[in-house]
């Protein structure tokens, strides 16, 4: 493995799947500005929001679950639009 290439500035974040509510504790470099409270051990760690997680991707739970493409491509749209301008 090549010296110096990863980072060093792992943290512990909460991941917050917005699809169902699902929360689950790991690590990552990725910035948040928002927190919450595990309930775990009751501290206060930053929180990504992902749309879609293992808890709700149709591979791995086996289901086709309803996803708020309509949101997502509202969103995309926003984003977009102001570039354009």
């Amino acid at each position: 493995m090549k010296e110096g290439i990863h980072p060093k500035n792992y943290r512990t974040v909460v991941f917050k799947d917005m699809s169902n509510g699902t929360t689950f504790l790991s690590r990552s470099t990725a910035n948040s500005s928002e927190t919450i409270v595990w309930e775990g051990d009751g501290q206060s760690y930053p929180v990504i929001k992902l749309e879609i997680s293992n808890t709700s991707h149709p591979f791995y739970t086996g289901k086709n679950v309803l996803v708020d493409t309509a949101g997502r491509i509202d969103k995309f749209k926003k984003r977009y639009e102001k570039k354009a301008k």
